[in-house]
């Protein structure tokens, strides 16, 4: 069952997420840029991830997924990709797919996201 976390928690998460998959570190600057949020949002944002045991941060900055954090980050990136690809096949625009994904993923059911799951694999598989 999907632990009760929301909306802006996921898209942070995810954000430190993908940009620990490019950068050697990540601090909340680069979380700010990414999602051209301004610096004080992100920093109220990061406190708020703390207090959850969601991130850890150095003294230096450095921003660092805890286990359930990462566990979040890794859920809804895995059901953005899978959505996003999913409706691409059927024709939308990468752009217009993206999009939609980012808010499908954070409300879509743990039952519905397994069928299409399962769904697109079969038709990869014929």
């Amino acid at each position: 069952m999907k632990e009760k976390s929301n909306e802006s928690a996921e898209n942070y998460l995810e954000t430190i997420l993908i940009l620990s998959e490019k950068l050697p570190v990540v601090r909340s600057v680069d979380v700010a840029n990414e999602l051209d949020f301004k610096k004080s949002s992100v920093s109220i944002a990061m406190k708020n991830l703390r207090e959850k045991n969601h991130i850890t941060m150095t003294d230096a900055g450095y921003i660092y997924l805890t286990e359930s954090g990462r566990a979040i980050a890794e859920m809804i990136y895995d059901r953005h990709k899978t959505i996003s690809k999913g409706l691409t096949a059927l024709g939308v625009s990468k752009e217009t797919a993206d999009n939609d994904a980012c808010r499908i993923e954070h409300v879509i059911s743990e039952e519905s996201f397994d069928a299409i799951k399962n769904y697109l694999a079969k038709m990869n598989e014929k």
